[in-house]
């Protein structure tokens, strides 16, 4: 074909799925030229030899964070509007009235929203949003690189992000054309979607109906189910590492059965040590009855607190820390960035656990690939007060409502509960994996392993049009 694809990499959220795994490999064999147009404080030529145009400019228009911000408000006015339901109000953050400049923001940002909360208010408030960045040096930047440059098509790796929307109308001025991968499984009911590209590859049926259902101006035609690469990790058999290489290079004691416990950012779950210290609870109990049984703590890659730190300290005698292979390039938590061999590093925490406990994670298709079961927490923390935020109302979001039978995990809904349901998990008489495996299909597609070629097909699809 040997056409010259740009793959635009706006934050670091997507070189997990389209720099460590095959994807770049299986462009290549069709004859593609693969430039990484790189946004991000990681570099793709030295950390991986790839090709790669930087974006130096990263200033947007100082509006437009004030703008996406009504934008997605408006948006979720709209949606409960008109599918009367309440969930979409708890998608949304509150107004900060912390000092004047904070106060006036807040006030101006109301307004906009009260005067646009319809259909064609998104459509002006999109409008202004494109004009804002057309209005800016970055936009003027990108557009000068991708005429240096010349590349036959720009394939925008994240839907949610400000940083791409004046790169991408820049590529779409000069008729180059823009697709965009929509990231996340939660992210297109919670109004994430931030870009307009002329398509958009999704996960599943299920993504592709989110997408005309909110978005109406996007027609079917845009929209290809590709499935996403972000689980094509779990079935290259060459990340696994045997028991006794796992356990000596993460000093673990291969005679335990280990629990994860993933954890999660502070936003999700405020109180997530103390879910932590119940398993932790559990387990001791467990083992005086007869158990040999251990924590493996995978924290939150991005979460920089202290919170967990009483907790390890209290039950280091069986609770093991093996972090997430990630690197900070910045001091923003936006800088932390996924490395390739915390792919390898997963995929073995998946394969040498017995299961995985947490609140509300996507990590329940991860093990769930692995055949192992997951417990989701949902009870209130005896520290919970107002102000903090409620965890049961996560599994009230939209993408919960895709769940096939409450069984496609295993709730626990009190903390006395948790010590038996690990043992019964343990005995193989309690299991979501069956149930969660056909969940998995219904948010991420039946041939999880097809996803980059995929992605391929419908990239050269467009290229002959």
């Amino acid at each position: 074909m040997n056409k010259k694809i740009f793959i635009f990499f706006p934050d670091g959220v997507g070189l997990r799925n389209f720099a460590f795994t095959q994807f770049k490999e299986l462009g290549e064999e069709r004859g593609n030229q693969i430039v990484y147009w790189n946004n991000t404080v990681f570099s793709l030529k030295e950390e991986l030899g790839y090709d790669e145009v930087i974006i130096e400019n990263h200033k947007i228009h100082r509006l437009t964070p004030i703008y996406t911000r009504i934008r997605k408000h408006i948006e979720l006015n709209v949606s409960r509007q008109k599918f009367n339901d309440t969930v979409y109000a708890t998608y949304k953050f509150p107004f900060s009235y912390n000092g004047l400049k904070n106060s006036l923001i807040s006030i101006f940002s109301k307004l906009m929203i009260g005067f646009n909360s319809s259909e064609a208010g998104i459509i002006r408030v999109r409008n202004r949003i494109n004009a804002l960045e057309r209005s800016t040096d970055k936009y003027k930047y990108c557009k000068a690189q991708l005429l240096e440059h010349k590349p036959d098509l720009v394939f925008c790796t994240t839907q949610r992000a400000t940083q791409s929307i004046g790169a991408l109308l820049a590529a779409q001025d000069i008729g180059i054309p823009t697709v965009g991968f929509v990231y996340s499984w939660d992210n297109v009911p919670k109004a994430m979607h931030l870009i307009e590209t002329d398509y958009y590859c999704v996960w599943s049926d299920l993504m592709k109906e989110e997408v005309l259902k909110y978005y109406p101006f996007i027609k079917e035609s845009q929209v290809i189910v590709t499935g996403t690469p972000q689980f094509e990790p779990h079935f290259d058999s060459g990340l696994s590492q045997s028991r006794a290489d796992f356990c000596a290079e993460n000093n673990l004691d291969p005679t335990k059965k280990y629990i994860c416990y993933s954890g999660d950012d502070e936003t999700t779950s405020p109180l997530d040590q103390f879910y932590l210290e119940d398993l932790a609870v559990a387990v001791r109990n467990l083992n005086a009855k007869g158990e040999n049984l251990a924590i493996i703590y995978r924290k939150c890659p991005v979460d920089t607190t202290t919170r967990y730190d009483l907790v390890l300290e209290k039950y280091k005698d069986c609770i093991a820390v093996l972090n997430p292979l990630w690197k900070p390039f910045g001091k923003n938590w936006n800088e932390i960035l996924p490395t390739k061999a915390d792919l390898k590093a997963l995929y073995n925490v998946c394969q040498h656990s017995e299961l995985v406990t947490n609140v509300c994670s996507s990590t329940v298709f991860d093990f769930v690939l692995h055949n192992k079961p997951c417990v989701y927490y949902n009870y209130e923390q005896p520290q919970f007060k107002k102000g903090i935020r409620d965890i049961g109302q996560n599994y009230n979001y939209v993408h919960f409502r895709s769940m096939p039978t409450p069984e496609a995990a295993v709730f626990c809904t009190d903390k006395k509960e948790l010590e038996n349901q690990i043992k019964q998990i343990l005995e193989g008489k309690l299991s979501n994996v069956s149930e969660g495996k056909k969940w998995f299909e219904i948010v991420a597609s039946e041939a999880p392993t097809e996803a980059s070629k995929n992605i391929w097909n419908t990239i050269g699809t467009i290229l002959k049009q």
